[in-house]
């Protein structure tokens, strides 16, 4: 029986199913959502809401840690949040995995602790390391195609699971670049083994999402993050042929949010009287975690003999 909150890790057979449900999220015909999770209490209430697949956020995992998304979360801090998550829920998981954390090394490195460690695929940016989160200033230099490359083939050579998904995110159009060097940029990352492109726009419409995907014609799985251009219907992405939306951030804007207001309300209100009903409950919390498992666990494995003869 499984038992929530001790760490029993992610069996060989688990991950490769995993990685094998992601594969066929990311391939499929229709379109697929990852819902972003940070920690996995996170990731505990997006499996349960419906979802099938999981974005590990690089932000919101740095944010949950007080760190800033520039690389300030180490790559260990970032494997060890990604394994909470793995043994606490089913569903795949799609890992934030920066720019690799540095050069083809630390991004072979960096992939296969995720994936020993339950993660179901890892996406690479295509910058520098140490980057900058896209939606923040105006600096962000792109890694030379050749190199970029490098990384995604020592990944590809390294991680010794066939299903382990590995999705290349095309930052060109993010650093003031074209559609000629987003394609570019694209197809170079198909041929290096790329099993999917996450095309990244900062406009607060889609309009170079839909012109790119309109150019790039689906040679391999397109996936979105529509943080910017939230206002755009879904029923666009499926008829532009998008295989995969990213919702990329919003748990860990949610709890900030929610935060936020309670902290105030408690602080000027002097008391909880007024926000025990717009909170979740201690029995919701408690159901969330399992503690029905440890109650039946202590019937079974708590003597009633204790200091019996």
């Amino acid at each position: 029986m499984y038992a929530p909150g001790f760490p029993t890790g992610v069996d060989a057979r688990a991950r490769t199913d995993r990685a094998s449900s992601l594969r066929k999220l990311v391939l499929s015909d229709e379109l697929s959502f990852l819902m972003e999770a940070h920690d996995a209490l996170s990731a505990t209430i997006a499996e349960r809401c419906g979802f099938r697949g999981l974005w590990a956020s690089g932000l919101s995992i740095a944010s949950s840690l007080g760190y800033r998304d520039a690389n300030e979360a180490s790559w260990s801090e970032m494997v060890d949040a990604v394994e909470r998550m793995a043994e606490t829920v089913q569903v795949p998981i799609l890992v934030d995995g920066d720019s690799g954390f540095g050069n083809f090394n630390n991004a072979r490195l960096v992939a296969a602790k995720m994936c020993q460690r339950g993660a179901a695929g890892i996406c690479l940016e295509d910058k520098w390391f140490p980057k900058m989160n896209s939606f923040v200033g105006d600096h962000h230099p792109l890694a030379e195609i050749g190199e970029f490359c490098g990384r995604l083939r020592a990944v590809k050579d390294t991680v010794g699971d066939s299903d382990f998904v590995l999705v290349a995110r095309v930052e060109a159009l993010i650093a003031g670049h074209g559609q000629e060097e987003a394609l570019k940029r694209a197809h170079a990352y198909a041929e290096s083994g790329a099993d999917a492109i996450l095309i990244h726009s900062r406009l607060s419409t889609a309009d170079e999402i839909l012109a790119f995907a309109q150019l790039w014609q689906n040679r391999l799985p397109l996936i979105i993050v529509p943080t910017k251009y939230y206002r755009t219907p879904v029923s666009v992405y499926r008829t532009a042929g998008i295989s995969t939306v990213i919702w990329a951030n919003h748990a860990m804007r949610a709890a900030v949010a929610a935060m936020r207001q309670v902290c105030g309300r408690i602080l000027s209100e002097e008391g909880i009287a007024g926000i025990e009903g717009d909170i979740a409950s201690l029995d919701e919390v408690f159901g969330l975690l399992r503690y029905d498992e440890l109650a039946a666990a202590e019937k079974r494995y708590l003597s009633s003999g204790l200091g019996g003869a």
